[in-house]
């Protein structure tokens, strides 16, 4: 069973690489909201990447980063910053998803993937020292 966790936890984190990428071409591209979009996703997946280390998934995102900061931020394993830059994405990402007339704007859309560049490498370090990657 393990091995089959560390199988799926590195299948999710390379799925979290390829969504910051896309974010980029997205944000070069001026495509603002779908690269705010993107940048979420890259973080969800490298949450859900994690988590599959405890057998853990859910079907709502709200029990993914639940559990994500239950067990990883709270007990010290990632700083308590992680947990700031999960909510500022995930609101951020809903926002541009489903109002109406939000307007990303340049300055968001970076912001946001340069803090999904900063999860995604603080991420990658922890699968690195578990030897998952």
């Amino acid at each position: 069973m393990a091995g089959s966790l560390t199988v799926l936890s590195a299948h999710r984190f390379k799925r979290a690489k390829e969504e910051l990428s896309t974010a980029e071409l997205l944000l070069h591209s001026t495509n603002f909201r779908s690269s705010i979009n993107r940048s979420y996703y890259a973080i969800f997946h490298a949450i859900r990447a994690v988590n599959a280390l405890d057998g853990f998934d859910s079907s709502k995102h709200s029990g993914v980063i639940s559990h994500f900061n239950q067990e990883y931020v709270k007990t010290g394993i990632f700083q308590k910053e992680v947990s700031k830059i999960i909510r500022n994405a995930s609101e951020l990402r809903e926002q541009a998803d489903y109002e109406d007339f939000y307007e990303a704007t340049q300055e968001e859309a970076s912001d946001v993937f340069d803090q999904a560049s900063l999860f995604i490498a603080t991420v990658e370090k922890y699968l690195r020292d578990q030897s998952i990657l």
